[in-house]
C-alpha cells in the first residue's frame, strides 16, 4: 500500500504545516448553516489553492470526517458532460445525506478544465449557485483568467509550501510507525529536495526504506511551477542569490502581470529607503519593457528580470520573518484588464470574419449586430471556437 494513502490525515489536528489554511476552513463549514439561517449571503465555495503535495484534497476530506459530513467528490472531467453533471448533481442536491449529519461537495483539480472545453466551468458555476451545501474547489493555480468569475463567487484560502523541517518530523513519525530506521542525514536530504511537496516525500521515504545502500540513493530534482505568492515570499523575504533571477521562470504569469504583483505587494513588505529603493528598481523594469517595445530590442528582457528579482530583493536591509498575506493587484489589474478588452473584441471579430467570410473591419464595425447573433445561439459559439474568455466577454454585455 502507498504510504501517501496509509498515512493520509483524517482529521484537521493530523494535517501539518496548513495550520492557517485548516482553520478558515474550520470555520467556513462551522459558520456555513448558521450564515444561511439568519438570512446572509455568504459565499457558498472556499477554494484551496496552492502547489501540489501540500494537502489540499486531503484538508478538503479532512473536513467531511470532522463534521460527520458526506463527501461528494467531483473533478474536472465530471464538469465538461453538462448532462451527465446534471443526472449526478439532481440526488446529491435534492436528497439529505442517509448516514451522515450533512453533507460537502468537493470539486477537485479544477484548473484540470482546459478552455477548450466548452461547459465545464459554467457548469462549476451553475453548482455554486444552486448549491445548499458547502463547495470545497482545490486548484494549483487560481489564477489564470479563466478563472475570474469562479473567484469572485469564492472565498480563497491559500495552502503554502511545507517547511522542510515539518516534512521532517512527519517523515520520522511514518517511520515509526512501520518499525524502521532511516539515517538522519537522509531524511533531511529527503526533506529538503522535496521544495514543500509533503507527497513526494513520503514516496522518496518509501522508495528508501527498500534499500539497503543510501550511497547510490538518487532524488530527481523537483522544477516544479511556483504559485505567484511563494515567488513573491522568496522576493520580499529571502536573500539576493544568482538562482532568484530564475525564479519567475516557474511561475506561470506573463512578466507584465508579475510586474502588477510585485508592484502592488511592495509596501506590505517594505518602508522608509527600502520602499524608495524597490521603487527606483521598479521603475527601470518598466524602463527598459520601453525599450523593448518601441525599439525591438529583445536582449533587454533579461535586464527587466533581473530587476525584478534580483533587484527588488537586494533593496532591503536584512531578512524580513513573519508571515505576509498578499493581494492581488485589484486596481491596476482592472486597468490592465481594461486594455484588453479592445484584444477580445478583435479576435471574437477576426473568428467570426474568417467564418463567414467578410472583412475583419467590417466585423468589428458591426459588433454591436454580430454579438447579439453569437451570443443568442450557442451553436454559433461553438462553431467559432470562442474560449471561456471570449463568451464571459461576450456574456457580460460589454463590446
Amino acid at each position: 500500500m502507498q504510504w501517501t494513502e496509509k498515512y493520509r490525515p483524517n482529521f484537521f489536528e493530523e494535517v501539518k504545516g496548513q495550520e492557517i489554511a485548516t482553520q478558515k476552513v474550520k470555520q467556513f463549514i462551522e459558520g456555513f448553516s448558521f450564515r444561511k439561517i439568519k438570512g446572509k449571503n455568504p459565499k457558498k465555495a472556499i477554494i484551496l489553492h496552492g502547489p501540489p503535495g501540500i494537502g489540499k484534497t486531503t484538508l478538503a476530506h479532512a473536513a467531511g470526517k470532522e463534521t460527520n459530513s458526506e463527501v461528494f467528490e467531483l473533478n474536472a472531467s465530471d464538469l465538461r458532460n453538462k448532462e451527465r453533471l446534471r443526472e449526478i448533481l439532481k440526488p446529491v442536491l435534492e436528497q439529505k445525506s442517509l448516514s451522515k449529519k450533512n453533507k460537502i461537495i468537493v470539486v477537485d483539480e479544477v484548473d484540470g478544465i482546459s478552455k477548450f472545453d466548452y461547459g465545464g466551468l459554467p457548469e462549476l458555476l451553475m453548482l455554486v449557485e444552486a448549491s445548499s451545501y458547502p463547495i470545497i474547489i482545490t486548484a494549483n493555480d487560481i489564477w489564470d483568467r479563466k478563472f475570474n468569475s469562479l473567484r469572485q463567487k469564492s472565498e480563497l484560502i491559500q495552502l503554502k509550501e511545507i517547511d522542510y523541517k515539518t516534512i521532517k518530523a512527519v517523515l520520522i513519525q511514518i517511520l515509526e510507525k512501520e518499525n524502521f530506521f532511516i539515517p538522519d542525514d537522509i531524511l533531511t536530504k529527503i526533506a529538503i529536495n522535496a521544495k514543500g511537496d509533503l507527497r513526494a516525500a513520503i514516496n522518496d521515504l518509501q522508495a528508501a526504506s527498500k534499500l539497503t545502500d543510501y550511497s547510490g540513493m538518487i532524488l530527481h530534482d523537483r522544477n516544479k511551477e511556483i504559485d505567484i505568492f511563494n515567488a513573491l515570499r522568496i522576493i520580499f523575504k529571502g536573500k539576493p542569490t544568482n538562482e532568484i533571477l530564475s525564479l519567475f521562470d516557474s511561475v506561470n504569469l506573463s512578466i507584465d502581470e508579475i510586474t502588477l504583483w510585485v508592484e502592488e505587494n511592495i509596501p506590505t513588505e517594505y518602508s522608509g529607503e527600502e520602499l524608495a529603493r524597490a521603487y527606483e528598481l521598479l521603475a527601470k523594469v518598466d524602463l527598459f519593457k520601453g525599450r523593448i517595445y518601441k525599439q525591438q530590442y529583445w536582449r533587454f528582457l533579461v535586464y527587466e528580470n533581473i530587476f525584478l528579482s534580483y533587484g527588488i530583493s537586494s533593496a532591503k536591509k536584512k531578512i524580513k520573518t513573519g508571515f505576509t498575506s498578499y493581494k492581488k493587484p485589484e486596481r491596476i489589474l482592472k486597468i490592465w484588464l481594461h486594455n484588453q478588452k479592445i484584444a477580445k473584441k478583435k479576435s471574437i471579430a477576426q473568428k467570426y470574419s474568417k467564418c463567414v467570410h467578410v472583412g475583419e473591419k467590417r466585423a468589428l464595425h458591426e459588433f454591436p449586430i454580430i454579438k447579439q447573433i453569437i451570443v443568442s445561439n450557442p451553436k454559433i459559439q461553438k462553431e467559432l471556437r470562442l474560449d471561456e474568455d471570449e463568451i464571459e466577454y461576450l456574456n457580460n454585455g460589454r463590446g
